[in-house]
């Protein structure tokens, strides 16, 4: 094993409080990235020499705050699941019932062929959120995906009064909550990322939709 990909591991495993036979499938899922960034554009290509920390890392962060949410077996849905963060991360590292929607066809394909190499289960969605039948889920999560206001009112008919909303979002997330407030009620909650300076890790509650709205 080479010295990154050891301290990639220990990353994972200490910010996901997981264990190195738990995390070790990701291995395969970074080696998989790196072949398939070749031909198709999953990730930005500066990020690559610290793929570990700026993506797998990144993701296995929401572990412990998701497990602390008290669901035994959660199911989450994962929008713009791109090349598999946060969501096939979170599904490597057993959180719980993961559904992965990502309508790019290609990024369908990387996806897939890392669920078939490092046997995660979880249910890929390649169609558009909203072609989707609606199902309930009690955790929505998304990186880099969309600003919120959109983001929540395309996963406005999967959510209840009790969903959560765990979202990696960076400087932006100021503007993006006064821009949410005008159509939605949300309790709102912040910790900075272990990954990045600028990064956020946005709890949202409570979500409603205004009168009127």
């Amino acid at each position: 094993m080479t010295d990154d990909r050891a301290a990639g591991l220990d990353l994972v495993c200490r910010l996901g409080d997981v264990s190195r036979e738990t995390a070790a499938p990701l291995a395969q899922h970074a080696e998989l990235l790196v072949k398939w960034q070749r031909s198709i554009n999953l990730v930005s290509r500066s990020t690559l020499p610290d793929l570990w920390r700026r993506h797998m890392a990144d993701s296995a962060q929401l572990v412990p705050p998701i497990r602390r949410e008290g669901l035994a077996c959660p199911t989450i849905l994962d929008l713009g699941s791109g090349a598999g963060f946060p969501g096939l991360v979170l599904a490597q590292l057993g959180v719980g019932r993961v559904h992965l929607v990502e309508a790019d066809q290609r990024k369908a394909s990387f996806l897939r062929q890392v669920l078939l190499a490092t046997g995660a289960e979880a249910t890929l969605h390649t169609d558009r959120l909203e072609a989707l039948a609606p199902f309930p889920v009690d955790i929505v999560t998304a990186r880099a995906f969309a600003p919120l206001l959109r983001l929540i009112e395309w996963a406005a008919d999967f959510i209840n009064e009790n969903t959560v909303f765990w979202l990696l979002k960076g400087r932006e997330v100021g503007q993006e909550l006064t821009d949410l407030a005008e159509y939605w009620t949300v309790e709102a909650d912040r910790v900075a990322s272990a990954t990045h300076d600028d990064g956020v890790l946005l709890r949202l509650s409570q979500v409603r939709r205004r009168d009127g709205a």
